[in-house]
């Protein structure tokens, strides 16, 4: 059972979101937040799987409220809800630490997926609008504390397959995909995904994408 925290402070958003995940077998919806204050509060009381965050809430918002979140340690992901106007907002949030995104009109399977996939940490939630948003936004990523040319010292301990499966994942693959293209079993592909989230330090796939960018494995 995945267990949910809404994060809205719209009151009909929140009661629509909540008869969506109960009508499925496999979720569950611990509580509602209207405000990010509340959000932090309770994923700290609750300690659910999944946080469903808005980003646009009266006092703290939904990426102070998730880079306070994922900051506690806690095994709580975040899912953030944006709209395509917001994309820089989403971005934040990916940074503030967010396991993924999704847009506010996607399709309900669309959101019950992503669910799924952000509290597994299997997979990036719509990997291609990840990768349209990362280039979109690239000029805000870091430029890092090594030289010009000296790679990040855990690209060096990434195996020559790591570092190509990271640099596809970057470039929006799906463990299908990569599974596919590089004529690797998903379960070696899932195997190596494993090992490249610990030995770069990333939380989750997502995270694994930033990092690719932030180290200029993946140029936009």
């Amino acid at each position: 059972m995945t267990t949910v925290l809404i994060a809205d402070d719209q009151p009909l958003q929140r009661f629509g979101f909540r008869m969506l995940l109960e009508s499925q077998d496999d979720l569950t919806v611990l509580d509602e937040a209207a405000n990010g204050t509340e959000a932090v509060r309770k994923a700290a009381e609750l300690h659910p799987d999944v946080v469903l965050m808005d980003v646009r809430m009266p006092g703290l918002d939904g990426i102070e409220a998730t880079r306070r979140i994922t900051a506690s340690g806690d095994r709580t992901r975040v899912l953030i809800l944006t709209t395509f106007d917001l994309d820089e907002y989403a971005y934040a949030g990916l940074r503030a630490g967010a396991s993924g995104f999704l847009v506010k009109d996607a399709q309900p399977e669309d959101l019950l997926s992503g669910i799924r996939a952000v509290a597994s940490g299997d997979a990036v939630v719509a990997p291609g609008l990840t990768r349209r948003l990362l280039d979109a936004y690239v000029h805000h990523l870091p430029s890092g504390t090594t030289e010009p040319g000296a790679p990040d010292p855990r690209l060096a301990t990434l195996t020559d397959r790591e570092r190509e499966i990271l640099t596809v994942i970057g470039k929006g693959w799906t463990n299908s995909e990569i599974a596919g293209r590089l004529h690797l079993a998903e379960s070696t592909v899932k195997t190596h995904v494993g090992r490249i989230l610990a030995k770069t330090g990333s939380r989750d796939r997502v995270q694994a994408v930033i990092f690719a960018y932030e180290t200029r494995l993946v140029e936009p």
